[in-house]
This record gives structure tokens, sequence and C-alpha cells, in this order.
């Protein structure tokens, strides 16, 4: 009888759906096997790092890159991370005249062009090549930050909490060592360029007239036009005894944000999608696949408001669906988001995100400020000495960039006049306070297929319309 019922599920679960099809049984220790095609489907996007800098000179120029992180079609990794992908540039769009006048304000006469990318070509450790068509656009340049609260610590000092709750932090410590791990993994894909070329390309792009660099690292999220096959996989019924079945506690899974969010626009009970992208296994058992999706809700969020108060949102996930699989209710929240570089994004122990504003504001201001009042003392005698001159002329050069940067300088250097140099670092004095203090604060910003790390808690179950509970 049981083995009737293994039968008839695994019929269920691969007959007709777009994960997998119906194929002659195989027997396998005595009960059927199953095949599924092993497909990573149009509009899944491939993370692509670029690990050669480029200059951008005209379009199809040829781009290199390599796929940061691994690529997974159910449970079987597909694409390994530091595959080859090919690409070229496809457009270069051109300056408004409105941009370039603000830029020449500021002695820019190359301001930034839009650059659009493609990649065509993936190329597998094995030498396989694998035509792709993508519409690439910039992914999120920054690492996965987890969740790290003083509440939290606290906790995981005393000795009061149970077994199954010192259980249940271990192995979330263990995932979130995994994920960790393959973040470093992704960004060891490309070298990372030294201090002194970050500093050669920094001085370039002050001059007025500079070339445009694609830098290597630059992170890009090529959507697949065309779904990709990489064959099919027989899967036991040993593989799914627990397929769909309720994760060992502490789980820690890797997914993709399919719903953009923005503390400035979403609203409470908003609904929220994720989709997995790295299968959750236990003992070597499938729990839930690649391309399980997780929907929720916004739980809590506050736009940002002025004098710098900066957004808050909080997400939570209560359904997973697994392929064909039975709907369950869980408790999920947001463990780790990968973030922008210096996007100062934090979380609290229930996943909840804040943008905080940097203490360095103070002390930017601060400098602002006394350049400003400094501008204001007496001018010096008329036989003042050439080291004397030469630090009035630095410091107009300092209160010119404080409000106008490079053509700020420039106007210091050359007008020798302190009501000029005054005038400058007053405002720029003024834009600082008004900056740091007075504007309105930073949203939290999640841009579709942003990387989280979702971890879940209390689950239970329950069986949708039309399907089958395993």
């Amino acid at each position: 009888m049981r083995r009737f019922l293994w039968t008839c599920l695994l019929a269920s679960i691969f007959n007709g759906t777009s994960w997998g099809q119906a194929t002659d049984p195989a027997p396998t220790q005595g009960i059927l096997a199953a095949s599924i095609l092993l497909t990573i489907p149009a509009g899944a996007p491939l993370p692509v790092v670029l690990d050669k800098e480029v200059r951008i000179q005209k379009v199809g120029q040829p781009i290199h890159g390599k796929i940061a992180e691994p690529v997974y079609a159910f449970d079987k990794l597909v694409v390994p991370a530091g595959s080859q992908v090919l690409g070229k540039v496809i457009g270069i769009a051109s300056v408004s005249t409105e941009k370039r006048a603000i830029a020449a304000l500021d002695a820019n006469f190359s301001p930034y062009r839009d650059v659009q990318i493609s990649f065509y070509d993936l190329i597998l450790p094995d030498g396989r090549h694998v035509p792709l068509e993508t519409v690439v656009s910039l992914a999120p340049q920054g690492v996965l930050e987890f969740a790290a609260s003083a509440e939290a610590a606290n906790q995981s000092k005393g000795d009061k909490k149970s077994a199954a709750k010192r259980l249940a932090s271990t192995k979330v410590s263990e995932t979130r060592q995994e994920i960790n791990r393959n973040w470093e993994t992704a960004k060891k894909q490309v070298k990372a360029p030294g201090k002194l070329h970050r500093l050669e390309r920094f001085a370039i792009a002050q001059l007025p007239y500079h070339p445009e660099y694609l830098d290597v690292g630059t992170r890009y999220s090529a959507e697949l036009k065309v779904s990709l096959d990489f064959g099919n996989e027989v899967l036991s019924p040993e593989t799914l005894q627990v397929f769909g079945s309720a994760p060992p506690a502490g789980s820690v899974v890797h997914a993709l944000l399919l719903t953009p969010l923005s503390s400035a626009t979403a609203q409470k009970s908003d609904a929220v999608e994720a989709i997995i992208t790295a299968p959750l296994m236990a003992s070597n058992q499938l729990i839930f696949p690649e391309g399980t999706r997780l929907e929720g809700s916004v739980l809590q969020v506050r736009p940002a408001r002025k004098l710098k108060r900066n957004g808050q949102l909080r997400i939570v996930f209560h359904e997973v669906i697994p392929p064909n699989a039975a709907q369950q209710n869980v408790e999920a929240s947001l463990e780790g988001v990968e973030v922008k570089h210096r996007e100062n994004l934090s979380l609290d122990s229930e996943g909840g995100a804040q943008v905080t504003t940097p203490k360095t504001r103070y002390l930017a201001t601060g400098i602002s400020i006394a350049l400003a009042a400094s501008s204001f003392s007496p001018d010096a005698d008329a036989g003042r000495s050439v080291q004397q001159s030469g630090g009035e002329m630095g410091g107009r050069a300092v209160n010119g960039a404080s409000g106008f940067r490079v053509i700020g300088i420039v106007l210091g250097v050359v007008v020798h006049s302190r009501v000029l140099a005054s005038s400058m670092g007053v405002y720029g004095a003024g834009m600082s306070v008004y900056y740091h203090f007075l504007a309105r604060g930073r949203d939290v910003v999640y841009p579709k297929d942003t990387a989280m790390a979702i971890g879940f808690g209390s689950r239970v179950a329950r069986v949708p319309a039309g399907k089958h509970a395993l």
C-alpha cells in the first residue's frame, strides 16, 4: 500500500508541470523513480560580475564576466560560480543638454553616459558553450549582511535558553557562515583593483575631459529571455521522502526578491514574493528545491521624513509553495540582505530594516562651518610673506571646494577675493548643514532580484484546494 501511495505521489508531482515530465518508470529498490527537467526558466536572473575593466569606446566592444554565485535547477548545480560569460556593449546613451550644463558647472565636460550591455554566451567549466539571450541591468554593488541586534547577542550569552533554542541558534549560525562563505567565493571571482589603481581612476575622473570605465567587480543581473535546458535528472523516492515537509529548526534559505520594495511607496499588508535559488537539504534529502516560492507581506513601514529621519521597512513571509506540493503556512523573516556599498542599512533581530546615518556627518559639517568662519578673519598685513600668501590661497581653494567642488577650487585660486571665498564657504557650510541635518532622510529600498537570506520559524501545514499533502 505504501509503495502504491509513493507511485501516485511522484506521478502527481512531476506529471505535466514546468519542473518536470512523466517518463517510463524505472524501478529503484522496487519503488517508482521520477525524471525531472533541469531548466532555468525565462525571466530568471544570472548573477554576473565583470572580471576585467572596460574603457567605454564604442557600441559592439566586447565585455567579459564571470558567474558570481552558483546557479541551481531544482536540486542540481547546473552553472558553477566562476563560469565565464561573454557579452558586448549594445548601446551608449546620449546626454541631455540640461545634464551637460549641470556637469559643466562643476568643470565636468564628460558627464556619465548610461551604457547598455548584453551577454550572449555562457562557457561552463567543462568547456561547453551555452547561447544566451539576456536583458542586463545593474545589480546591488554590495555584500550580504546579517541581522545582529543587542537583544540577540544578550540571549546568546545567557544560559536560560532551552536546548531546542540553542540548537536552532547553532543551526542559524552555521547556515549564516555557509552563506557568507558563498558570498566570499563570489567576491573572489575577480581580482579587486589595488589602491594605486583606484587613486589613478579617481584622479582621471576629476579632469574636465575624461574617459568612462566599467570597473572590474561591477555586478549585473542578466535576466534570461529564453530558458536554458540542462537535460534531466532521475530522483528516487528516498531523495523525496521529506520533500515539502517542515524544515529543521533554524533553517535559512538563499532567495531572490521578486517584488521591488521601497519604504517611500510601500503600504502595510502589501504582498511580497520571493523565490528560493538554492535547494534546502536535510541529511541529503530534499526539502525545498530551487524555484520554491515564498509569499509574504509588508508588516511595518515608515517613509523617510525631513530632519534626516530615515525610512523603516519590515517584511515577513507566511507561505512557502514548493513546486506541485502542499502550500504551507510558515513564520519566516529576513536574516540577511544584499546591500549597496555604504548603504548603512541595519537589520534588527526580527528582520526589520532601517537606514542609519553615519556619525561622520558631525565631523564633515563641523569642518565646513570652521572653514566658512576662517574666511571672515581680518586680512593679513600688506607685507605678508609668500608662505602666508600661499596659505591664504589654499584657504580660498578649500572654501571654494566646500561650495562648488572643482570650479570652486579654480575660482578660489585665481580670484583674489575674500568676499568670494567667504561666500562660497558659507554656501558650502549651509549645504552641509541642510544635507546632513535638515533634508529628507533616506528610504529603505530593495530592488527586484535583491539577494536575501530568509530564516524559518514555527510552521503549520495547510493544504490548498486541488492539491494533496505529502
